[in-house]
């Protein structure tokens, strides 16, 4: 079967795993971890599943918890199916939910749905219950909006949004990955594929954007193995990112280290890296401090023309516009942001790779305008960015073609 020619598969297809867990004195659980995407097309089919496994816990005497942690996007899909799913099961146990996004725990208190209740946790969620099986009469199904912890706050679904909007930049990539696998493997459906680049992920801790983004542009493989002949490579020797014994395998950490070495010696209280995803061409956030909501919320939006970023790039030099006020090199838009947010001068440096081309940036925002880095700085940054080259072009031609091998391994069933 050439699954080429079917309907397109969506970016993250919903999976439901179910597990009994114990906890309650008089029942146990069936814990329904659910991941993926869920959209309108999807919240149908979403929706026949879970009663399924619901009309399951029922006969088996189960109280059902689902676990919504890794649900991505959904809004009204999500809210909309879990009406229909509650309206269905009156008179039978409240529908618990745990680890559910902000966005989600939002639509679900303001619509006031009945039978259903949000707990943080699954401990929580499994003591609550079994205080409640100990009483007589039960919990109330909701607490008050103005006390209830779980309520989100105003930065909260900010940082659902920001989240939101990252993942809609990143679902396309992942859906092209998705159809990679299927046509080069001969995958029956889009499921199968999204469960081995997860699992792929997870085992070597390269984030799933990450992994995805190499598939799509790595030459295909044309053997049991995909890149014949590879040797390990020695960890690149680093001046500044050596420190504290960090191990490079832990790119989350690396990347850290980078911003934490760049505020120190660019003497700065705010900043953030980026490095270019190869699948779309395009610089991506990767970690942040002292940054204002609205000029992260500005950043996420992708809109580099007119920024320090995007000059630094272009140039492969260091980049520093002294009074964000009066500096032609910014966009109107980008100048005001970075006003309203108090940023008054910053500075750009390009990562270069060894064949020159830049694979990211590291800014600094500073509030007093006029600075310019002394040539000392200028050069401990100068450094850091090398270092952080060095380290990028070691962990991609390593630990990621590592986990791209794993990758062809597991989808074709060859030994190790």
């Amino acid at each position: 079967m050439n699954p080429s020619s079917g309907p397109s598969a969506p970016p993250a297809p919903l999976v439901i795993e179910s597990s009994v867990v114990d906890g309650l004195p008089a029942e146990a659980a069936l814990l329904l971890r659910i991941s993926g995407s869920l959209d309108a097309a999807g919240a149908q089919a979403w929706s026949a599943e879970l009663r399924g496994h619901l009309e399951q816990a029922d006969r088996a005497g189960l109280r059902p918890v689902l676990d919504m942690a890794h649900v991505q996007l959904g809004g009204a899909a999500v809210l909309h199916t879990l009406s229909e799913t509650t309206r269905s099961r009156t008179g039978r146990p409240d529908l618990i939910i745990v680890r559910a996004r902000p966005g989600v725990r939002e639509a679900v208190h303001l619509a006031r749905l009945d039978g259903v209740r949000l707990y943080a946790t699954l401990d929580e969620a499994l003591r609550e219950l079994a205080r409640a099986a100990s009483r007589a009469e039960d919990l109330p199904a909701w607490r008050s909006q103005m006390t209830d912890p779980l309520r989100p706050s105003y930065e909260d679904l900010r940082k659902e949004v920001r989240a939101l909007r990252d993942r809609v930049r990143t679902a396309p990539v992942i859906g092209m990955a998705q159809g990679v696998l299927m046509v080069r493997y001969g995958l029956p459906d889009s499921g199968l594929a999204f469960r081995a680049l997860r699992e792929t992920s997870q085992r070597f801790n390269v984030p799933l954007r990450v992994l995805v983004s190499a598939v799509v542009v790595a030459r295909p493989p044309q053997g049991t193995v995909w890149f014949p002949g590879r040797r390990p490579l020695p960890v690149p020797q680093m001046r500044i990112l050596a420190r504290e014994d960090r191990d490079p395998r832990y790119r989350r950490r690396m990347i850290e280290a980078v911003l934490h070495e760049a505020l120190t010696a660019g003497r700065a209280s705010a900043g953030y890296v980026r490095f270019v995803d190869p699948a779309v061409n395009a610089l991506v956030l990767e970690t942040h401090r002292g940054c204002s909501d609205p000029f992260l919320d500005h950043l996420v939006r992708g809109r580099d023309e007119g920024t320090a970023d995007a000059v630094a790039r272009l140039r492969g030099r260091q980049v520093c516009v002294p009074d964000v006020a009066d500096d032609a090199l910014l966009s109107e838009e980008s100048r005001r942001v970075l006003l309203t947010t108090g940023t008054g001068a910053l500075l750009s440096v390009p990562v270069l790779s060894p064949a020159g081309s830049c694979t990211g940036v590291i800014t600094l925002h500073r509030p007093d305008a006029g600075h310019r880095p002394t040539p000392a700085e200028a050069e401990a940054l100068g450094a850091l960015a090398a270092d952080t080259a060095a380290w990028l072009s070691w962990y991609h031609r390593s630990v990621l073609l590592d986990a791209l091998e794993h990758l062809h391994r597991t989808v074709t069933g060859s030994p190790s």
